[in-house]
């Protein structure tokens, strides 16, 4: 099996990148989705996080208000710090358990896809790690037309982000996202056909 580490910044097309490959035959592993069900209450990363931040967090059912905690740790290091420490080993713990269920079912390639690949120090649970990167303009053009940001809030949360030289210089493989879906899923297929030869040669 062959798991790659899918990430990239903002808007940068990491998740289509991921839904290309589901379609080509991987399984994906959402890390926003396993962050979902973490937050389940009365899980373990459920009464660390509470503990941590206090019981203002919770909303209805006792389920953590993500946007609330968000609010918290967005424009404060040391509680951004302190939920990391938290969330990243438990979450490692989770995406590793997940990945050897998918081995045991004899499932061929795994892509992780988690925006904090690198600084989660998730890198031990994969074999290759491939980066989205897209044009700093583009990006802001993105979060403006699609998530209705201003392009202050867009170049804010870009700014927050590691850098796109930092995050290629990880990589095994750079997928420049510079141009149309077409030119973007051509790229994909190119590399799914060299995943897949790399297998035969195994």
């Amino acid at each position: 099996m062959i798991v790659i580490g899918l990430t990239g910044g903002i808007a940068s097309g990491k998740s289509t990148v991921a839904r290309m490959l589901s379609e080509l035959g991987a399984v994906v592993i959402d890390a926003d989705k396993v962050g979902h069900e973490a937050f389940r209450p009365h899980t373990e990363v459920w009464r660390k996080v509470v503990a941590a931040f206090g019981k203002d967090i919770l909303g209805q059912n006792q389920e953590i208000d993500r946007s609330k905690l968000a609010q918290l740790v967005f424009n404060d290091p040391r509680a951004l710090k302190r939920l990391d420490r938290i969330m990243h080993p438990l979450m490692h713990s989770i995406v590793e358990k997940k990945i050897e269920a998918l081995r045991h079912q004899g499932v061929e390639v795994v892509v992780l896809e988690a925006t904090l690949l690198v600084e989660a120090r998730w890198t031990d649970l994969v074999d290759q790690v491939w980066v989205t990167i897209t044009p700093e303009a583009a990006v802001i053009s993105r979060l403006v037309s699609q998530k209705g940001f201003t392009e202050e809030q867009a170049g804010a949360r870009i700014k927050s982000q590691t850098p796109i030289a930092q995050r290629a210089k990880n990589a095994d493989v750079v997928i420049e996202n510079d141009s149309d879906m077409n030119t973007l899923r051509k790229k994909v297929e190119g590399l799914w056909q060299q995943l897949q030869s790399t297998k035969s040669n195994r």
